[in-house]
């Protein structure tokens, strides 16, 4: 494929008259693994919800240049969801593993060697209904479902939420084995997910703030100038940012500073906590020391 895999333009949703996305412009390549953050009620959810199909919205969603549907069969089989709060199923887990099998074209072993692979014994569970199960259980599973399918863009929203540290250690190197496919994960923990995406996206109030690429090659010594403008002055993002050693402009609306490319990651974790604050985030490259 020569084009993107997505491409969102003009996206809105509003909600009772309160807008929730607003003129959002995004292309997804096939090779994007996206970390996508920004603080609750940003939007995150929102956006990929409308991705899938589940709200009607103003602009346009193509998934390789058809309009996103949950009509479209083919449009669902080329994308796998993991949601942050488990639907409650009633189904017992063997039929969920046949339903997944038959309409989403999930592989059956490979459902049973991830789900041993994050610590789910599944065969003690086949007759227990999914909404009985754990969180832990059956984030497990629905993880195990959807690396088990041919997708082409993997979604998860807040995916390791409700994993025991030997289950979100194992998922990672899971995700690993998955750099070929398209990846769009929403998550607060971005230090965590730090080698595995090569993009990262951070929404407030329904926009897109920062929208900066990674090269799966940056140089420990590449710096990048950043510049940031702040809608008001912050005494907490300030003081954090003179950690960084930020020059900060005398009313606090503006900041500058260099940022070594071993430390971007780490630097824009930092600034998600701060995402209601800032109006304008750009970055310029400035090469090695």
């Amino acid at each position: 494929m020569t084009g993107p895999l997505i491409q969102i333009s003009a996206l809105e949703k509003t909600f009772v008259r309160r807008p929730v996305l607003q003129s959002l412009d995004v292309d997804i390549a096939s090779d994007d693994r996206i970390a996508l953050i920004g603080s609750n009620g940003a939007g995150k959810t929102t956006l990929i919800r409308c991705l899938l199909g589940h709200y009607r919205h103003k602009g346009d969603i193509l998934l390789a240049g058809e309009k996103v549907s949950t009509h479209n069969r083919s449009m669902l089989e080329a994308i796998a969801f993991v949601p942050q709060l488990p639907p409650p199923l009633k189904m017992p887990v063997a039929d969920l593993i046949k339903f997944s099998c038959a309409s989403g074209k999930a592989d059956k072993d490979k459902i049973w060697d991830i789900a041993d692979k994050l610590g789910l014994e599944l065969a003690i569970l086949m007759s227990i209904p999914f909404n009985r199960l754990s969180g832990g259980q059956k984030q497990k599973l629905l993880i195990s479902i959807a690396l088990a399918r041919p997708a082409k863009l993997f979604i998860f929203d807040e995916p390791s939420a409700n994993l025991d540290p030997a289950a979100r250690s194992a998922f990672l190197d899971l995700l690993a084995q998955h750099k070929d496919r398209a990846m769009l994960i929403a998550s607060h923990r971005l230090e965590e997910i730090a080698s595995l995406v090569n993009r990262v996206i951070e929404m407030d109030q329904g926009k897109i703030v920062l929208d900066d690429r990674i090269s799966d090659r940056l140089k420990e010594g590449d710096r990048r100038l950043c510049t940031l403008k702040l809608a008001v002055p912050s005494e907490a993002l300030s003081k954090t940012l003179s950690e960084w050693d930020f020059s900060i402009a005398s009313n606090g609306l503006s900041a500058s500073g260099q940022v070594a490319g071993g430390d971007m990651i780490r630097f824009l974790s930092t600034l998600s906590r701060y995402g209601g604050l800032l109006s304008d985030i750009s970055f310029e490259n400035l090469g090695e020391d």
